[in-house]
């Protein structure tokens, strides 16, 4: 099992990377929160879990090993695969998702695309009590960063996948537009959507 890669970035791209270890380039798929902090030619290291199936391994790399537990609990639930497993920590961190399971909070795991009621009451029958408690319990979220800052961090991560600067900052301020409460792994992903697979 490859558990981690530690390597030089070799390219960043909507919804993957490739880091160059000892002369092989992994493949990787990752969340936009994971890939936008990667640089093409800066060494990094991910936590990897590889999913094998008859027809083929895809290896999927995450910030942290917390992450790809939650990602491998996720997998165990019936009707769950990798693919709606990475979507459910785009939009949630990993105690977020910690707390809906606990808190049977079905409308937040069904913020993620794919999930819808059914499958939501199934992770909770299947995970409840498995993936260890929240911490912080129901802490008050920390104070919203200024919008300036929110979308410097937006623009600099979408240029860093490959954007030019003012194609990004149009994207990064349309997004904090749509959704002025949202954090920024929301802001990210509702970003990249609107861009689709163009650069600017």
């Amino acid at each position: 099992m490859i558990a981690s890669l530690a390597g030089v970035v070799q390219h960043v791209g909507l919804g993957k990377a490739v880091i160059s270890v000892g002369g092989v380039g992994f493949s990787f798929k990752a969340t936009p929160t994971t890939l936008a902090g990667l640089a093409a030619g800066r060494e990094a290291e991910v936590y990897t879990s590889l999913v094998v199936r008859e027809d083929s391994l895809t290896l999927f790399g995450f910030a942290d090993a917390e992450e790809r537990d939650i990602f491998e609990s996720m997998q165990s639930v019936s009707g769950i695969g990798p693919s709606i497993a990475l979507a459910m920590l785009a939009v949630h961190t990993p105690n977020a998702l910690r707390r809906a399971v606990e808190g049977e909070d079905l409308a937040a795991l069904c913020r993620v695309p794919g999930v819808g009621k059914k499958s939501a009451q199934r992770i909770v029958l299947e995970l409840k009590g498995k993936l260890g408690a929240p911490t912080g319990g129901l802490e008050a979220p920390a104070p919203a960063p200024a919008r300036g800052d929110v979308e410097a961090q937006l623009t600099q991560a979408l240029t860093g996948l490959g954007w030019q600067a003012a194609t990004a900052a149009k994207a990064a301020s349309a997004a904090i537009d749509a959704q002025p409460e949202a954090d920024v792994a929301t802001l990210l992903r509702a970003a990249l959507q609107s861009l689709g697979g163009g650069r600017g």
